[in-house]
């Protein structure tokens, strides 16, 4: 017995009003400090660093300066590890929250 097709109908969008007009950017930490969840944070090894900046390349939001040497605003840092496993030097370690 062959099996009919359910028949799909499209959804149609029909807005929200509630909606800001601009939308709300990648990497909206910045407006939004919303690290407190972290429980590990980077910490950058002075010594070792050579401040090639690729952590700062890489974080997802605002939270590495590209100062010398580089400096972590854990305000914003999530914690997520990016720069940890990008750093080419292993200079950037990392701690508990809190310590």
């Amino acid at each position: 017995m062959a099996r009919k097709k359910k028949e799909v109908k499209p959804v149609q969008f029909t807005g929200c009003k509630d909606l800001p007009d601009m939308p709300v950017s990648q990497g909206s930490m910045e407006v939004n400090k919303t690290a407190s969840w972290r429980s590990i944070r980077p910490v950058i090894i002075d010594d070792k660093c050579r401040r090639c900046m690729i952590c700062w390349k890489v974080c997802p939001e605002p939270a590495i300066s590209p100062t010398d040497p580089p400096v972590i605003d854990y305000d914003f840092c999530k914690g997520c590890g990016i720069c940890i496993e990008e750093c080419p030097f292993d200079a950037i370690d990392t701690e508990p929250e809190g310590k």
